[in-house]
């Protein structure tokens, strides 16, 4: 039987975890009720999603952060669940550090990836 699971994330910024999502090229809906696949009960309970990108795969906040929600059994995105979650945590950190930077009066002046997947910045800064 279908149900969701949810997982532990440490993103806690909304607009940045939908920028990390669109960035991935996943379609972003927020408010979204999502529904088990292949299960058409009204009795079926849902889960709003704040942040949802399938009709059975979102993020949910749980108060402190937001939960990646998904089916795991009927999961048909072209990567596993583990490897999403570190693509999206990985475009999240960049962007986290891109604001930060920013904020700090910085300016990104290269960014490379590297074969690690690590991602490498220079930044600097003109007083």
């Amino acid at each position: 039987m279908s149900h969701f699971s949810s997982i532990k994330t440490k993103i806690t910024d909304k607009p940045q975890l939908i920028e990390a999502l669109e960035l991935l090229l996943y379609n972003v809906e927020e408010n979204k009720y999502l529904k088990v696949s292949g299960v058409h009960s009204k009795n079926h309970p849902t889960v709003k999603a704040e942040v949802a990108i399938s009709k059975d795969i979102g993020f949910k906040w749980n108060g402190e952060t937001y939960d990646l929600v998904a089916d795991k059994q009927t999961w048909d995105l072209d990567v596993p669940v583990e490897r999403f979650i570190d693509k999206i945590t990985q475009q999240y950190a960049r962007l986290t550090i891109h604001n930060t930077v920013k904020e700090l009066g910085y300016q990104v002046e290269e960014e490379w990836e590297m074969d690690d997947n690590s991602i490498e910045l220079t930044v600097t800064n003109w007083n």
